[in-house]
């Protein structure tokens, strides 16, 4: 089987990229240990100036593999034992610069990581879904802080309480998406900005997010990681999440008339 993310450090880029596009390039629990131990690799290389997130395949993410969160819903896996909250981790304490190039699917993580990326490459086909809701979930990365900020209060009660999926332009409008463009471009764009990131000095790179990115804001932001961590490990296992995920696998639509 083929490595489902790979690494690569050329000329200061260090790229993390989805590689299971036969399954839309959902992230597994070894994905995520993948992903966190490609951060503390690029975190610990001099010669790695910014990380670039990208994909094999049409979509860049449809999001977690759902089979993980069934193990965890059955009681087969521990909920402090999910590796997806060693990721998150690793997001808000890496220092150094950021890219993504995003086209097609950017679905739960897919979308929720962008918050915390530095710029994104955004393809004309990128839709971006929060579908939290829809499985018996609620958001998670911070996302409950970061969108309303991005969208207004109204309108991010909105995608989150429907998971209604939106496109590269509302995207741009939240602050998103720093750079548009066609899809045959995102990659080669990205690889752009990313390398012109690395030419850049580096310790100047990383006092411009810090900035952006002060103390008591990362406090703020690692409260609210914590609040919704508390609440999802709790859906995780709650009957409205099974009967989202047994509709989900038996491809029917859920019915949540019994719940109250």
């Amino acid at each position: 089987m083929a490595n489902p993310i790979l690494t690569n450090l050329d000329n200061g880029v260090f790229t993390i990229t989805f590689n299971r596009p036969d399954k839309k390039n959902a992230i597994s629990n070894e994905m995520y240990e993948m992903m966190t131990a490609g951060l503390q690799e690029a975190a610990g290389e001099k010669q790695a100036r910014v990380v670039l997130f990208n994909a094999n395949g049409d979509d860049f993410t449809s999001g977690n593999d759902l089979k993980d969160f069934a193990a965890v819903n059955r009681g087969e896996l521990a909920l402090d034992a999910l590796p997806v909250v060693k990721f998150i981790e690793s997001m808000l304490a890496f220092e150094k610069p950021v890219v993504a190039a995003v086209k097609g699917l950017a679905v739960g993580i897919g979308t929720t990581m962008l918050f915390h990326c530095d710029a994104v490459i955004g393809g004309a086909s990128a839709s971006f879904h929060l579908p939290f809701a829809q499985l018996g979930l609620v958001p998670e990365f911070a996302c409950s802080q970061l969108l309303p900020a991005a969208a207004g209060k109204v309108r991010a009660t909105h995608i989150l309480m429907l998971g209604e999926p939106f496109g590269c332009d509302e995207a741009v409008r939240m602050g998103m998406v720093s750079r548009p463009c066609a899809d045959e471009d995102v990659d080669k764009e990205a690889i752009k900005v990313s390398r012109q990131i690395a030419a850049m000095p580096p310790a100047t790179m990383r006092e411009v997010k810090r900035l952006i990115n002060p103390p008591a804001f990362k406090q703020q932001l690692v409260e609210t990681v914590r609040r919704e961590s508390g609440v999802f490990a709790r859906s995780l296992q709650s009957e409205e999440h099974r009967e989202a995920l047994s509709a989900f696998f038996e491809k029917r639509r859920p019915d949540f008339s019994r719940f109250e």
